[in-house]
């Protein structure tokens, strides 16, 4: 048999993946990601034992969900960049509003704050610890998504890198929320931003080098 009518038979015969099957260990990749960080959160660090007194706060539900917002907008953006040929669009958008809400929101804290407290706001008590813990605490879901990136067919590899470090950096960062005492927005603005940036950046220089394919 003739190479190019063997190509042809085999090409034939495969069938397209399932959409459903790939979103689907996707989603058990993230949950079983976002487990493997709580634990890691638990053994390193430990739950806030303020934790139950947080959750009648918003500041604390808004931190929560500041980072979720970043999470789930690196993985619509990877989840786009999977595919070959398909551009990020107005997905980007998703990761620019999340960060001009606690800008915003941070701007508004201190203009409205005494001076002598400002530097408090943004430093609060842990900026020197926030960054490499949110970094740490997101290397299982790095190493999961892009495991499962992989395993799909990037071609812009840098970008699909970034994006997925992005989704792991916010994971990683909502898992520390769990831990971490700090509520107001200037200090989420500053020092969580830097703490989900951290693995944005590893991801991008791993992409072109983990998911060639």
């Amino acid at each position: 048999m003739k190479t190019d009518a063997l190509i042809a038979m085999l090409a034939g015969q495969a069938g397209a993946v399932p959409r459903h099957t790939i979103l689907r260990g996707a989603v058990i990749g993230a949950v079983l990601a976002g487990v493997a960080a709580f634990a890691l959160m638990v053994w390193l660090l430990g739950v806030n034992p303020r934790l139950a007194a947080f959750l009648s706060l918003p500041g604390f539900w808004f931190k929560l969900a500041f980072a979720a917002a970043l999470s789930g907008a690196g993985c619509v953006v990877s989840w786009r960049l999977a595919k070959p040929g398909v551009v990020v669009g107005g997905s980007g958008w998703l990761v620019v509003a999340p960060l001009a809400i606690v800008w915003a929101l941070s701007i508004l804290v201190l203009a409205d704050a005494e001076p002598a407290l400002r530097s408090q706001l943004v430093l609060g008590n842990t900026w020197r610890t926030c960054p490499i813990n949110i970094a740490i605490l997101s290397l299982p879901a790095l190493a999961a998504g892009l495991w499962m990136l992989r395993a799909m067919a990037p071609t812009r590899l840098r970008l699909a890198g970034a994006a997925c470090g992005l989704a792991a950096g916010g994971l990683g960062a909502m898992v520390y929320g769990l831990h971490c005492p700090e509520l107001a927005a200037p200090f989420l603005g500053v020092w969580y931003v830097l703490g989900v940036l951290i693995p944005t950046i590893v991801g991008m220089a791993l992409g072109p080098r983990v998911l060639r394919w």
